[in-house]
Formats: C-alpha cells, sequence, structure tokens
C-alpha cells in the first residue's frame, strides 16, 4: 500500500465515536422542560384567575345582586335595564371605537409613510414632537381639550370623544407604521414607479399588504383604548344617553344609596372583556407579526 493511499484511507475514516442514545435527550428534555411549564402554567393561572372569578360570580346567586335565586342572568338583566340600556351604551363605546380605529389607521398609514420614505425640513423634529405627546400624562389635558371642544361644539360629543382618544394613540401608531414601512425594501417603491405607479399607486397596491400586520397591531390597540377608556368619556361627556359602557358600568355600582351592586358591576366586565378577548384570539397571528416589524431589518 503506497502511502498516498494510507493517507486518503486516514482522511476519509468514519469517526466511531459513540453516539449517546436518543431517550437520553429526551428524557433530559422532559426533566429540564418540567420547571418552565410548571412556571408558565402557574402564571397563566394568575393571569386567568381573576377574570374566571369575575364570569363565574356574574352568574352566581349572592345575596344583594340581582341573582339571588339559583344560577342565572339576572346580573345581566339588571345591566340591560340600567337607565338607557346596555345596547345603548354598546352603540356609543361602538361608534366611539369604530372612529378611533378608522381615524388612527388613516392618519398613521399616511404619517409613517411618509416619515419612512420622504425627506423634509424639521422630519425627525416632528417626529420626536409627535412622541412627545407619550411624555405628557393623559389626565393633565382633558380639561384643555374639554375647552377646545366646547369652543368649536364637540363637547358632550361621541365624536369628540373619538377625536381625544385618536390623539393619544396617535405617538405608538406613527411610531409602529414608520418601522413597519422602513422594514420593506425601498426597491419596491422603485419597481412600482419603473411600472407606471405614482408615490400614492405605490403606497396602495405594493406596500399597504406589505405592512397588513402593522396596521392590525395599530387598529387593535386603538381599539382595545377606545373600547377601554374611562377618563375620557367622565370629562366630555355630561348626558346619560352618550355614556360609553365603562362609564355606564362605573356609575351603576353606586346607583342605590351609594351600595355596590357587584353582580352588575361584574357583568359589566364581562360585557367589557368579550369584545377584547375574541378580538386577540382573531388578530393574535398578524399582532404578532406587527410587533416584529423591523425587528430583523437590514
Amino acid at each position: 500500500m503506497t502511502q498516498s493511499q494510507t493517507l486518503t484511507r486516514t482522511i476519509v475514516a468514519p469517526n466511531h465515536q459513540p453516539t449517546p442514545p436518543r431517550y437520553r435527550s429526551t428524557a433530559a428534555r422532559v426533566i429540564f422542560g418540567i420547571p418552565y411549564w410548571v412556571f408558565t402554567t402557574a402564571l397563566a393561572l394568575i393571569f386567568l384567575y381573576p377574570l374566571i372569578w369575575t364570569g363565574v360570580s356574574s352568574l352566581s346567586p349572592v345575596a344583594g345582586t340581582s341573582q339571588t335565586d339559583g344560577w342565572g342572568f339576572g346580573n345581566y338583566a339588571a345591566l340591560g335595564e340600567y337607565q338607557a340600556g346596555i345596547w345603548v351604551y354598546l352603540g356609543n363605546s361602538l361608534f366611539v371605537s369604530v372612529l378611533t380605529v378608522a381615524l388612527t389607521l388613516f392618519i398613521s398609514l399616511l404619517g409613517g409613510y411618509a416619515f419612512a420614505r420622504f425627506s423634509f425640513p424639521g422630519k425627525n423634529a416632528l417626529f420626536l414632537l409627535t412622541l412627545a405627546i407619550l411624555m405628557v400624562p393623559y389626565a393633565t389635558l382633558l380639561i384643555p381639550l374639554y375647552v377646545i371642544l366646547n369652543a368649536i361644539g364637540l363637547q358632550n360629543s361621541l365624536v369628540g370623544v373619538a377625536l381625544v382618544i385618536t390623539m393619544f394613540q396617535l405617538p405608538f401608531s406613527m411610531f409602529m407604521m414608520r418601522i413597519s414601512f422602513e422594514s420593506i425594501p425601498k426597491e419596491m417603491d422603485e419597481a412600482a414607479m419603473v411600472d407606471g405607479c405614482s408615490s400614492w399607486g405605490a403606497l396602495w397596491r405594493v406596500l399597504l399588504p406589505a405592512v397588513k400586520p402593522g396596521l392590525v397591531t395599530v387598529g387593535l390597540f386603538a381599539f382595545l383604548t377606545a373600547w377601554n377608556d374611562f377618563m375620557a368619556p367622565l370629562i366630555l361627556i355630561n348626558d346619560t344617553n352618550r355614556m360609553t359602557l365603562p362609564l355606564a358600568v362605573a356609575n351603576l355600582r353606586g346607583q342605590v344609596q351609594g351600595v355596590v351592586d357587584y353582580g352588575a358591576t361584574e357583568a359589566g366586565v364581562v360585557v367589557l372583556a368579550l369584545p377584547c378577548i375574541l378580538l386577540f384570539l382573531i388578530l393574535q397571528r398578524h399582532y404578532v407579526r406587527g410587533f416584529m416589524s423591523g425587528a430583523f431589518k437590514g
């Protein structure tokens, strides 16, 4: 055997080191995974317990509530019959939420596109000024906004409430849409313009489908904020027929000589929570992708 053949056989000789049995790695994975599952299960129970307790309590018989004889929907009936009725308050909340989502999506879409794709004097200063709204406490601006809305005839108006909530949603929404557009290569815009699209055409036909996860995230946050907001309706609304559901539930708590109606309050919390839970479960995949927008940029 020549020296070259010996060298070749030495190089291509297989590695005969024993591999660990498969069951050992599986057992180790199970053993080390037990603390993870125990911790996450305990954490989930901690967060879910108040929701489960509220749902059960809204149906269970409790003295001093509208449900005193067996399990049933007496508390929900009391909630439905309060003043103008639950359907009026649900309609008010839905109107404010839908208008807030529409305004937030439209303004943040155009603003995020402008900040991400165009250069103009004072661009960064204007963007920082928009984000600075987050540094101002929410409640401190409601009184000046009340005066402004009263001057233009939108005080005690659901439209005024939607405008106020939209203003406080814009900093986060603008930031989300800017990083969503910046995560998309500019070559997509250029290719669309070569094919004859204008800047508007490139936005609506090419970029809009690409930033859909960011839009879903912005819209979901806007809806959750508007649906659950209490401070803005409390300051701006003084007509009981125009109250939103959170404000109606808060007023329902002490309707009889200051005695808290816990059963009706818990029923109101369940009604408030259900749309939020359903929307989050339906849009969860897009919501997570929206938060990941820009994470792997460049």
